[in-house]
């Protein structure tokens, strides 16, 4: 299978080098030339656009931001027209639901098939094989795509019909930014009550009420004050899309927005 990957940042970046390492072969785009820099010592090809990068693949990974850049990489740069019918796009960008299914239903009059494979671990799990792919499509295409995503990922979580994988990857983020909120407002009542910040970080992070959440806040001293310009954007866009689908769905928000709002408005206004 020929790859093209889009979307060569932090999280996307280790993705491409592994694909391409792992021998398959791979064609990148970016719109900045310093961005392909790094990938010279790969067997990996460069692409001049986006058109050209989709008629070299026959599997064309997306890594990007948002909603709103999927919509300008595959709508507005004309990637899906190029890619032969029978060609796949795996949007591993976390965005909307709807999102997906609205790409999907245009790039089905090109005879292309749409996933949505949304990825939570980070560079290190990327480093180590061991980054968790949550994704949403049909079984044939899904399974035609493992191979390219074993190349970084333990586990490959198939969870359902397109879209599936976007949800369980918004809830995922809705929880861990309620831990977000529980956490600081945990440390905040120590430290009323006079227990030193950092060090009831250490004895959470040492206890059963340790999480991924409260780690992080201990990286950066006990507030999320340097988390904040990292993940900050990005839990918020989140954190609305899980409001809508909750909505859309009937269901109850419940305590767990309220939780998140607490992380949401301290990043906002760092201590």
């Amino acid at each position: 299978m020929r790859v093209g990957f889009i979307g060569l940042g932090s999280q996307g970046g280790p993705m491409a080098r592994r694909i391409a390492e792992g021998g398959f072969e791979t064609t990148l785009w970016a719109r900045r030339e310093a961005s392909l820099e790094p990938y010279k010592d790969t067997p990996a090809k460069t692409a001049s656009s986006p058109a050209e990068l989709g008629a070299a693949s026959d599997l064309v990974c997306l890594c990007v931001v948002g909603d709103d850049d999927v919509r300008e990489v595959l709508n507005g740069e004309s990637v899906c027209s190029p890619v032969y019918p029978g060609g796949i796009v795996a949007i591993h960008s976390t965005v909307h639901p709807d999102t997906c299914r609205e790409i999907s239903k245009a790039a089905a009059e090109q005879g292309v098939s749409v996933i949505d494979a949304p990825v939570s671990g980070g560079a290190p799990a990327v480093e180590e094989g061991k980054l968790l792919v949550m994704v949403g499509g049909e079984d044939e295409v899904v399974e035609r795509c493992r191979p390219v995503f074993a190349t970084y990922a333990d586990p490959i979580v198939h969870l359902g019909p397109l879209g599936s994988g976007q949800v369980t990857k918004i809830l995922n983020n809705l929880l861990f930014t309620a831990n977000l909120g529980a956490a600081l407002s945990t440390l905040d009542l120590g430290e009323s009550l006079g227990i030193p910040r950092m060090r009831l970080a250490e004895v959470l992070n040492g206890g059963s009420a340790t999480s991924k959440a409260l780690g992080s806040i201990s990286m950066f001293g006990g507030t999320v004050e340097g988390l904040a310009p990292i993940a900050g954007a990005l839990l918020q866009k989140d954190v609305r899309h899980a409001a809508n689908i909750a909505a859309s769905a009937s269901a109850p928000e419940g305590s767990v927005f309220t939780v998140a709002d607490t992380a949401l408005e301290s990043m906002d206004h760092p201590r």
